[in-house]
């Protein structure tokens, strides 16, 4: 039977809402378990935030839908689950550390639910990667709506006041090295290759018994096309002896590949025709789906001297979704990943995010208004840098929210000059740099890599990673006006 949180208390244990932290740490840890300690002790809170919770549930195994929460094992809790995925997110932490945490912090063990002492309960590794991943980005975002709520609330914000919100992407980059079109078609066809191996010796085929071996002759024909450089001698028969030698080391691989691709693909039929069709087989269809499509880029490229369209290329085999992105940075030429686009207000609290798949800045702007407008009605002001501008933003922006900040691009009219003049523009507009502080504190806690697999799990990990920037914002307002409440009024010397 799986709960949100145990209201039964054991011997040794310490309500949450009478946990101690330490009034003058400046770590996270503190702030993050303050944070955690508002959502569990504010009675309003804690009713939305536990509905929620209730909600992640297993998927029923063998069948479609959820779980049922009144049978079967007693799984984690929700609550210790949401504590463990803030803590790994507002860490940067890996999942040994949470790991770690989880079985030796004193104080989180407490924010945990179990004893200060004699309490033998441990967890697993494994366990914990598998229940953070019961998180959806939907759920993550209905808690996060309540915490950025709870933390207005907190700030004594009457409902009335509008929310001066501001809008800016950036980069979160996937797990994945630089890519080549040989590097990948080498990645595909080895793990294509290992997993022909494995299936063919599980289920008696022959024909892989020296994989190794195989693997290895691919890879020293690799090699020369690794260490072969271009030509920039001035001869142009040195020049046309340097590009033949590039375009056979070409040739020579390719021929190893697809030789290795023709012997997968008869491997793949006989295991398809097996009385028991492995379930591995769609993960090999797409693995040498990848090998088809790189032999025929590198042979377009290279020896028939045509550009690949971008549209066409893929820049990861294990992580699909990535993309080439170049925002003109200095020193950044180009970034692999996703583009997240994130709206704060004046409170430094992030409403809401949006990740960019094929998308730029300007086809972004409109639809993540509304969404942010929808959340929190009170937003009545947005600003943009230029990247975000058109002409169609222009206007449809100003139909959500009553004061938009959108810096126009070019040579200015008579008309914008006197608009973007106008003393409140140039102040919203002046305050918008402002975001950049919680871009940076977002890549600090977790979001300048993501390691999670998939689109799935890279909008999940975002997703986290903005609720964990939330409530250590809220445990961080807290420990200030408890701070201030210490310190008593100020009195002026006699």
């Amino acid at each position: 039977m799986r709960t949100v949180f145990d209201p039964q208390m054991i011997f040794g244990q310490v309500d949450i809402a009478d946990i101690k932290l330490d009034p003058k740490s400046r770590d996270d840890i503190p702030q993050l378990l303050r944070g955690l300690q508002h959502i569990h002790t504010d009675h309003e809170l804690r009713k939305s935030v536990f509905a929620i919770l209730a909600e992640m549930l297993p998927e029923r195994v063998g069948a479609e839908g959820k779980a049922s929460p009144k049978t079967g094992r007693p799984g984690m809790s929700q609550w210790t689950i949401l504590v463990l995925g803030v803590l790994r997110l507002g860490l940067n932490a890996d999942y040994d550390r949470i790991h770690e945490l989880a079985n030796q912090h004193a104080t989180l063990r407490l924010m945990l639910g179990h004893g200060d002492w004699s309490d033998p309960s441990r967890y697993e590794l494994q366990t914990i990667k598998d229940n953070l991943m019961l998180f959806t980005p939907e759920i993550l975002d209905r808690i996060n709506r309540e915490v950025v709520r709870a933390g207005h609330m907190a700030l004594k914000k009457s409902p009335e006041e509008g929310l001066n919100a501001r809008c800016d992407s950036f980069v979160v980059e996937t797990d994945v090295e630089f890519p080549t079109d040989t590097n990948l078609l080498y990645e595909a066809v080895r793990k294509a290759l290992g997993l022909c191996a494995e299936l063919s010796d599980a289920h008696g085929l022959t024909g892989w018994r020296q994989d190794a071996h195989h693997l290895r002759k691919l890879k020293k024909a690799h090699r020369p096309i690794q260490k072969l450089r271009h030509s920039t001698s001035k001869d142009g028969q040195k020049c046309q002896a340097r590009e033949e030698e590039i375009k056979q080391a070409h040739r020579d691989y390719l021929g190893q590949a697809e030789t290795l691709i023709v012997r997968l693909r008869d491997t793949r039929r006989q295991l398809a025709s097996l009385p028991a069709i492995p379930l591995q087989l769609p993960l090999l269809d797409d693995y040498l789906k990848h090998a088809d499509r790189q032999v025929d880029q590198i042979r377009r490229r290279v020896l028939e001297g045509e550009v690949i369209p971008h549209a066409e290329k893929v820049f990861s085999i294990f992580e699909p979704h990535t993309e080439w992105v170049n925002k003109g940075k200095a020193g950044v030429p180009v970034e692999l990943g996703l583009k997240v686009c994130v709206v704060e207000d004046q409170h430094r609290f992030i409403l809401h995010h949006h990740v960019m798949v094929k998308a730029t800045d300007d086809q972004v702007a409109v639809l993540v208004t509304e969404q942010a407008k929808q959340r929190f009605p009170s937003m009545s002001a947005i600003s943009f840098d230029k990247g975000f501008h058109s002409p169609a933003n222009q206007a449809g922006l100003k139909e959500i929210v009553d004061q938009v900040v959108l810096p126009r691009k070019g040579k200015l009219s008579e008309a914008a000059k006197a608009i973007e003049s106008e003393p409140e523009f140039f102040r919203l507009r002046r305050q918008h740099a402002a975001v950049e502080s919680a871009i940076n504190a977002l890549e600090s806690h977790g979001l300048d890599r993501c390691p999670d697999h998939g689109i799935d799990g890279f909008k999940r990990y975002v997703a986290l990673a903005v609720l964990a920037r939330n409530i250590q914002r809220l445990g961080v307002v807290l420990k200030e006006q408890e701070a201030k409440r210490r310190r008593g009024p100020y009195k002026k010397a006699a």
